[in-house]
């Protein structure tokens, strides 16, 4: 609207006709709001919106309206609200998905969690004689019984454990890395800024797509002060063609030979090997133990199924180091990570993998995930509501088997205008992610929990009636 040149009185009376911010925040419409957000972060809101009607007033002469600024308090209010994290229904096919919190939790770890979040728990106590206990020895201990480590220690994330085992292994001096691992993942972490920040003085071997054991042992040569060699995984960027990289077991020779440190960068944190689901080359954390990393870090929340944390796993005096470092406490992880990481761990110690939502999504055969996506589509038939089925390709996610297929089905909901009905679906309660795929909207059987059946279908009929 074109701007119009008001008088002085003219901005004067129409400024004194603004709606003011105390009586827009007592409008009963925003009882909700109020008991929600709270009056002072609702009346920040009422702010907002009354500076914009003043600026629109000013630019376009138009009387104020006390409507337009209630509708654009509840607007705000509602993306406030919309910010909260949310349970939602993983239909897209991507299992560990990092926009989604990555790995579901399973019903021990939620039942830890619940016990462990309402009242004190015993994090540092030793029950049995009363005194000061260590921080998460039961998660250590299950960690090196799983990857056949020394020692263990558990941190925050991935990122803080290879963040803490350069700091203090490698500050200041040398970290030999070969150019095709200098990588970045999702949010902008990079390998060589975590060197950086790390203190450590990185050299960077071979080229992009070709390093040999010869360059690392060239730069050995030709630097007395090297005090780690480090491996990353490239998470979810992947090379092919003309490439070549050593295997690990040869670096640990090397390490060995030259009296340096192997720090193995994992990703992923598989302690079981996924090749029996079809999943070929993730490396498993006992290999990287075996094959001579003295240090091998990787995460808890991707394909070990627990919550957001991140371990380091092998030589005892060198985690003994890291657990010294002032860092460590910085990075340690929390009182509830630490609970669910233990109920976790236990599912694995009692060989029960199933129990674990992300492995049982992975390990889960494609029939049974076809004999429930029939189902579906067979409860939405006879509400009208038409669909058919597809078999594709989910993915695991969470840099992960970058590009590997995990063969899956999904429902196509039938419906002339699939973005508008995604946008509902995730606009409704609970929210549900669909898959757009050939202007097609996909619900994928393998990611959506064996709980959530009954859910999900009631959700698809609200969005389509809405």
């Amino acid at each position: 609207m074109a701007t119009k040149q008001l008088t002085d009185s003219q901005k004067h009376e129409l400024m004194s006709r603004l709606p003011k911010v105390d009586v827009v925040a007592a409008d009963a419409a925003l009882a909700g709001a109020r008991r929600r957000l709270g009056i002072g972060a609702l009346t920040n809101l009422v702010r907002e919106a009354v500076r914009l009607e003043r600026e629109a007033v000013l630019a376009t002469g138009q009387a104020p309206s006390s409507e337009r600024v209630l509708s654009a308090v509840l607007a705000a209010v509602e993306a406030a609200l919309g910010r909260r994290a949310r349970r939602v229904i993983n239909g897209t096919g991507v299992v560990l998905h990092t926009n989604l919190g990555r790995a579901p939790l399973s019903s021990a770890a939620v039942a830890a969690l619940t016990e462990g979040a309402g009242g004190y728990t015993s994090i540092e106590l030793d029950l049995s004689t009363g005194r000061r206990g260590a921080r998460g020895a039961f998660a250590e201990q299950a960690l090196c019984h799983l990857t056949g480590a020394e020692d263990a220690l558990v941190v925050n994330n991935n990122a803080a454990a290879v963040l803490l085992a350069l700091t203090a292994l490698a500050k200041g001096r040398g970290v030999v890395v070969s150019r095709g691992e200098l990588v970045e993942i999702g949010g902008g972490f990079r390998v060589p800024d975590v060197l950086a920040r790390s203190g450590a003085r990185m050299i960077d071997v071979g080229t992009t797509n070709r390093t040999r054991v010869a360059d690392y042992r060239q730069a050995l040569d030709s630097d007395s002060d090297v005090a780690v060699i480090l491996r990353v995984h490239q998470g979810n960027f992947r090379q092919v063609g003309f490439v070549e990289r050593p295997e690990l077991g040869e670096l640990g020779a090397l390490a060995r030979e030259r009296g340096v440190i192997l720090v193995k960068d994992l990703g992923g944190g598989a302690l079981v090997d996924l090749t029996p689901t079809g999943l070929v080359g993730e490396p498993v954390a006992r290999s990287c133990v075996e094959a001579g990393a003295q240090l091998v870090c990787f995460s808890c929340d991707k394909v070990l199924g627990g919550p957001q944390g991140g371990a380091v796993v092998g030589d005892a005096e060198l985690v003994n180091r890291l657990r010294r470092d002032p860092l460590a406490r910085a990075l340690r992880l929390g009182r509830l990570p630490l609970v669910a990481l233990e109920a976790t761990l236990a599912s694995y110690l009692e060989g029960d993998l199933d129990a674990i939502p992300a492995m049982a999504a992975l390990h889960r055969p494609l029939s049974q995930v076809r004999e429930r996506v029939t189902s579906w589509g067979e409860q939405l038939g006879a509400k009208g509501i038409r669909s058919r089925i597809v078999e594709l390709d989910a993915a695991v996610g969470g840099g992960t088997l970058a590009e590997t297929p995990l063969p899956s089905v999904a429902l196509v909901v039938e419906t002339a205008e699939p973005n508008a009905l995604a946008r509902r679906l995730r606009q409704g309660a609970p929210p549900v992610l669909a898959r757009i795929r050939d202007d097609q909207l996909l619900l994928d059987g393998r990611t959506v929990l064996p709980e959530e059946d009954e859910l999900l279908l009631a959700a698809v009929v609200a969005a389509i009636e809405s």
